[in-house]
């Protein structure tokens, strides 16, 4: 008889539509619970076996059901990232680290904006936390004693975000702004202003007590202004209140904020850097495009992400133990373009 006729399982499994695993230990002779941990944990099974019952999986068209796999294993194979703001180019080097390192393993990627609100930030995690396996925060904005709640029911990695028991990455942002005062400091400049972000931003504290250390040193007082938002639309009124602090040079909280007072400057006719030199942070895609050329701090976001999902995964793997290390410092520096430059003579 053709093997493929009437009374083939092969043929009677693809009249009926949707391959299970019943279907596949009917083929291969084995239990149904054999063909499960094949495909789900094939390090429990003898080679032999398994390499029979993935041959008739892939033979079969099999598709695994996620749902019903969630409902046995209490694993949905998806991880949630949540940012403040997905238009925000620093994002993107992150999301496809994220990306990359959970595809290599396996998992889904859930992308989440949370508008720069903690209270949408907090609404959203309690609305997919029974849909995802774990979670990553980037620049979360929700206060220390909710994170420490939402850690301890959820698996959490948190990026820019440094809370005592939580598993962080962060990106040494600070040790780049004191480089940054230092580049200025050389140039000559003594009147140097922090151009804030958001007060609810871990980073921008962090980055603001680490510009005035690195002032003191020299015997100089930092200028702060702001809080600003973090688009290029909030470079205008930035811009104009560093010209009113009489300050040489100023260090931005990132660089669409930087590029948008860099525009103000140019429509106002202030020579940059020749009357004033600014400096971002992140060095986002198109810091090198704009006019002139922005000095900022590099910042290792694509490693970022991919760091955050293996100490995600690793976390999922070993549920209630101590991790090895609570805390990933990924180191940055300065590049320098034509944004800065000598002080000024007055």
């Amino acid at each position: 008889m053709n093997p493929e006729g009437a009374s083939s399982p092969r043929a009677a499994v693809r009249r009926e539509g949707r391959v299970t695993i019943n279907d596949i230990a009917a083929l291969t002779g084995v239990a149904a619970s054999t063909v499960s941990r094949a495909l789900s944990r094939p390090d429990r099974v003898n080679r032999v076996t398994r390499e029979r019952i993935q041959a008739a999986a892939r033979e079969l068209n099999y598709v695994p059901n996620t749902q019903a796999r969630a409902l046995s294993s209490g694993r949905t194979e998806t991880v949630a990232l949540l940012v403040s703001d997905a238009t925000n180019p620093f994002y993107f080097g992150l999301i496809r680290g994220a990306q990359q390192q959970l595809r290599a393993a396996g998992h889904a990627l859930l992308l989440i904006d949370t508008e720069d609100s903690a209270e949408l930030e907090n609404h959203l995690l309690h609305k997919v936390r029974r849909s995802v396996d774990g979670v990553i925060l980037a620049a979360s904005r929700l206060p220390e004693q909710t994170l420490s709640v939402i850690a301890a029911e959820l698996p959490v990695v948190t990026v820019n975000r440094n809370v005592p028991g939580v598993r962080s990455v962060v990106i040494d942002s600070p040790d780049g702004v004191m480089q940054a005062v230092e580049h200025l400091v050389s140039l000559d400049h003594r009147a140097i202003a922090y151009v804030a972000g958001p007060p609810s931003s871990w980073a921008n504290e962090a980055r603001w007590r680490a510009m005035r250390t690195a002032m003191a040193r020299h015997g100089l007082t930092a200028a702060r202004i702001g809080p600003f938002g973090v688009s290029r639309s909030s470079g205008s009124v930035a811009a104009d209140a560093l010209l009113n602090t009489g300050a040489t040079a100023g260090v931005t909280f990132n660089d669409l904020l930087a590029i948008g007072i860099l525009r103000r400057l140019a429509e106002r006719g202030v020579d940059v850097p020749g009357e004033i030199s600014v400096v971002g942070c992140d060095d986002i895609f198109g810091a090198d495009f704009c006019s002139p050329p922005l000095t900022t701090l590099t910042a290792p976001i694509e490693q970022a992400g991919r760091v955050a999902v293996s100490m995600l995964l690793d976390h999922l793997e070993h549920l209630g133990e101590t991790a090895s290390r609570q805390t990933v410092l990924l180191p940055t520096h300065l590049t320098i373009r034509q944004s800065s430059g000598p002080a000024p003579r007055r």
